[in-house]
């Protein structure tokens, strides 16, 4: 690695060393270690489990598939949410069969037995078959943790993992001034894929990338490597501070014409642009004025509570090990990776993005172009190369993946040779040998 180089910016106080472990290609390819994942990982991390936007009244539910586990979140009579196993303790089948929906109680569809909201049983075939007397009352499902955070609810298997907010940290806090709790998901969208869900977990923890697969975000979003900020966490999560407004300083972009992009983004905010050609760096200050100063009646009310880095650049928030929540002042990505339930050369891939709700906004520009601005707008299942867009710039992310894949089952392949700015790489894959692996 070349971390003594200093070309790459890590945060002096957000900042790791790594011990140079090799990234071995049985970690994407293999059965053993998938299993090792399922027994070692996905039960210490917490999982965002959905939106809060479905969970408004009591019955309400929702159910999130993670490989071979079901878990549904339900509303309470108290309003609270919990979350239980999907499966019935009698024989095991799962009993809610859609993402989303309402129930008076959760009812399992092969031998009709009910439970209330809270998961007891509450009412049986023949009661008085058993040998034990009338389960009632007696049985209950099997309940994980839950917690919630901004307009999202989570679950975890394990009960020693930290509570939710101290495992997010410092994303609570950091992302306190964007106001998300009351965002509205309007893109809702996910795929199967032919690759491991590591690749991608690998690409977002990288920024390496972009001047090669997504060339056009160079003339609005500043990819320079000294100019981009790297922090890592004590809890294994990291970030990436990417400037924004502004084009890329990896080649003169400052002196010529302001870039259609960067244009619009300007005129979006009543400034002229061609005011700036040959000084198109100076856009970025002159979008925070002009932000600072219309925002709020336009019905950005939570402009007032983000910083100016906030107001223009983005926020690449990596959580460890699958989710990248990406943080514009108008928009909030989730991107996210999960195992297939028996192949680990395939994964799906989900891509949620949520908006600010701004007075009388009928419509948002979405990844795949304009939408009606409500919940899940655009919510549907692909497959990956079947024609279906997950987003412009996710399909770019995407493309790579299987002949990475591929790539990876090669006797020709050695191990990953990375550089500086490739260490939060370094340090995710780490991290993974030392849970799934168990090493000190």
């Amino acid at each position: 690695m070349n971390a003594e180089s200093n070309v790459s910016r890590y945060s002096p106080d957000h900042d790791v060393d790594v011990r140079g472990d090799t990234i071995t290609a049985d970690r994407y390819i293999t059965r053993e270690w998938m299993e090792l994942e399922n027994k070692h990982l996905w039960p210490k991390v917490w999982h965002l489990g959905g939106v809060l936007a479905e969970l408004e009244e009591p019955g309400d539910v929702i159910r999130h598939n993670f490989g071979k586990e079901s878990v549904i979140m339900v509303r309470q009579e108290d309003g609270s949410i919990r979350a239980f196993y999907n499966t019935c303790p009698h024989r095991g089948n799962r009993l809610i069969l859609g993402d989303a929906t309402s129930v008076p109680r959760i009812t399992c569809g092969y031998h009709n037995w009910q439970f209330d909201l809270d998961g007891t049983l509450s009412n049986v075939q023949d009661p008085d078959d058993f040998a034990g007397g009338n389960p009632c009352g007696k049985v209950h499902l099997a309940e994980l943790r839950c917690d919630t955070w901004g307009p999202f609810v989570w679950w975890c298997m394990d009960d020693d993992v930290k509570p939710l907010h101290e495992w997010l940290a410092p994303y609570p806090e950091k992302l306190k001034g964007y106001g998300l709790e009351n965002w509205v998901r309007v893109f809702n969208v996910s795929a199967d894929c032919e690759f491991n869900w590591k690749i991608i977990r690998d690409n977002f923890n990288e920024s390496y990338h972009l001047p090669t697969i997504h060339p056009e975000l160079s003339t609005f979003i500043n990819d320079g490597l000294p100019t981009t900020l790297f922090e890592m966490y004590p809890s294994g999560h990291n970030a990436m501070w990417m400037i924004g407004h502004q084009a890329t300083t990896r080649t003169d972009m400052a002196s010529g014409d302001v870039s259609p992009d960067l244009a619009g983004a300007a005129e979006a905010w009543g400034i002229n642009p061609a005011d700036y050609n040959g000084r198109t760096n100076e856009i970025r200050a002159a979008v925070i004025e002009a932000k600072r100063r219309l925002g709020p009646g336009r019905g950005y009310t939570n402009y007032d509570d983000m910083t100016d880095q906030q107001l223009v650049d983005y926020f690449h928030c990596t959580m460890f090990p699958n989710l990248t929540l990406t943080m514009s002042p108008e928009q909030c990505q989730i991107l996210r990776t999960e195992p297939h339930p028996t192949d680990p050369e395939k994964c799906i891939f989900q891509h949620w993005c949520l908006y600010p709700p701004i007075e009388r906004m009928k419509e948002i520009y979405t990844p795949v172009g304009m939408a009606p601005f409500e919940h899940d707008a655009i919510h549907r299942h692909s497959t990956y190369g079947d024609g279906v867009s997950l987003g412009f710039v996710a399909d770019q992310d995407l493309s790579i993946g299987t002949t990475q894949q591929q790539g990876l089952n090669s006797r020709g392949f050695k191990g990953c040779l990375l550089p500086g700015q490739e260490k939060r790489v370094q340090r995710f894959h780490e991290l993974l040998n030392d849970m799934v692996l168990g090493k000190d």
